[in-house]
């Protein structure tokens, strides 16, 4: 939800535009696709953990594939990283998924 809510951030650029209403929602709504996928599929893998794993790896790898060079490399960081330590930390659970749900509450 963070990194949602970071994502987002990059939305309020829009309402520097000098757009009507209808163009500046419109706009907002574009800007926050990205937010809703990153939502939508933590929604999604709540349960079933092999989805985040397997989205949010593709997404980290789509971004840099899709963007490299036309950003400096920080920004492959800030927004491919996250996605990765994320798709990452999903698949893991999964793995360990039985263990971790049937070891004992102390």
């Amino acid at each position: 939800m963070a990194f949602a809510l970071f994502i987002s951030l990059f939305a309020l650029d829009v309402f520097n535009e000098g757009r009507d209403f209808a163009g500046t929602a419109l706009a907002l709504l574009m800007h926050l696709l990205p937010t809703l996928v990153i939502v939508g599929v933590l929604v999604l893998s709540w349960r079933r953990e092999w989805i985040g794993g397997v989205v949010y790896s593709f997404l980290a790898v789509f971004y840099v594939v899709w963007f490299w060079g036309k950003f400096p490399l920080s920004a492959y960081l800030v927004i491919a990283a996250p996605l990765a330590v994320m798709g990452a930390s999903f698949m893991l659970n999964w793995f360990f998924r039985t263990g971790l749900r049937s070891s004992p509450h102390t």
